[in-house]
């Protein structure tokens, strides 16, 4: 907000609504067909979500890393303090 009020003093010619338009980023070329990897979607990952039982291994997976924090912490609470 600043610094449109500084560029519209310190530029108030009929120009400058035209300099600003044209910062976009519709010059940059397209590249990768759309992708951010050449060999496509999903293939930055080490899985491959496509295989069968794939959402039973995710969501085993996820319960584990979100739970293993909370089980330790109950054990190191249930401890006999002697």
């Amino acid at each position: 907000m600043i610094q449109r009020t500084a560029f519209r003093s310190a530029f108030a010619t009929t120009r400058a609504p035209y300099l600003m338009a044209r910062r976009g980023l519709h010059a940059t070329p397209a590249r990768l067909g759309g992708y951010h990897y050449p060999e496509g979607p999903r293939s930055n990952i080490p899985f491959n979500p496509h295989t069968r039982f794939f959402y039973l291994r995710f969501i085993t997976f996820c319960a584990v890393g979100f739970g293993f924090p909370f089980g330790i912490a109950i054990w190191q609470t249930s401890k006999n303090k002697a």
